[in-house]
């Protein structure tokens, strides 16, 4: 028998009132958890979460804290897969918090930060898979980058099969469509907007470009296949 862990540990600087949040969504978090709770105390203690709490997570008729429970993967056990730890606050206002488990719930915390933590947006950190025994298939990790409107999952195990990929096909990540533009040089063609930068780009994959039907440009648009990410 051996046991999995998916672990984490890092801390994230936060605005004092987005602070004072983040222990009351850990509050109602353990009350809901509660199963001897009942519905009057719930409504009594969301009454007194505060109109910021209300508008990021807001109630629906059957239940006060409805709105919590898209934190969770499974919203039947709406419970913190990991320890939250507060640091006193610095001369500005400025309090570390703390997230550390050995169980950790990567999508749970990415959703809290971002709900919750806005001043520290873009954020990121990194998890990691591991067994007390030394089994294949085990091991790896990943990491979470997050904004005010999107959350990347990135994994181990997907990146080394793009690495590895890209050794029998220089298209393993992707191509995206080329046309020479004068003095500006290349221009690349995006979904959205037609020719532009590099980095507005719309990528598509062997198949989708062999179905994609080219646009009409004074230079003849070409297909180049995109390089690996630069590595450190």
């Amino acid at each position: 028998m051996s046991n999995s862990y998916t672990k984490a540990a890092f801390g994230i600087a936060v605005t004092s009132a987005e602070a004072d949040l983040l222990h009351r969504v850990v509050g109602a978090i353990e009350m809901i958890d509660d199963a001897e709770i009942g519905l009057d105390v719930l409504e009594a203690h969301y009454r007194d979460l505060g109109a910021d709490f209300a508008a990021l997570f807001p109630r629906t008729p059957e239940s006060p804290f409805d709105g919590l429970l898209d934190l969770f993967r499974d919203e039947n056990y709406p419970s913190l897969d990991f320890d939250i730890d507060f640091a006193g606050p610095d001369a500005d206002g400025v309090v570390v918090v703390f997230l550390s488990g050995e169980q950790f719930g990567v999508e749970t915390a990415a959703k809290l930060i971002q709900r919750c933590a806005p001043s520290a947006l873009p954020f990121g950190f990194e998890w990691a898979s591991d067994c007390d025994r030394l089994r294949a298939g085990e091991f790896g990790g990943g990491y979470v980058a997050i904004t005010a409107d999107t959350i990347e999952y990135g994994h181990t195990s997907l990146m080394l099969d793009r690495a590895i990929a890209r050794a029998s096909d220089e298209g393993a990540d992707g191509f995206v469509l080329a046309t020479r533009n004068g003095e500006p040089g290349l221009s690349f063609w995006n979904n959205e907007d037609g020719f532009g930068s590099l980095a507005r780009a719309t990528v598509f994959s062997e198949t989708e470009a062999a179905k994609f039907d080219l646009p009409i440009a004074d230079d003849q648009p070409e297909w180049l296949a995109m390089p690996a990410p630069l590595r450190l």
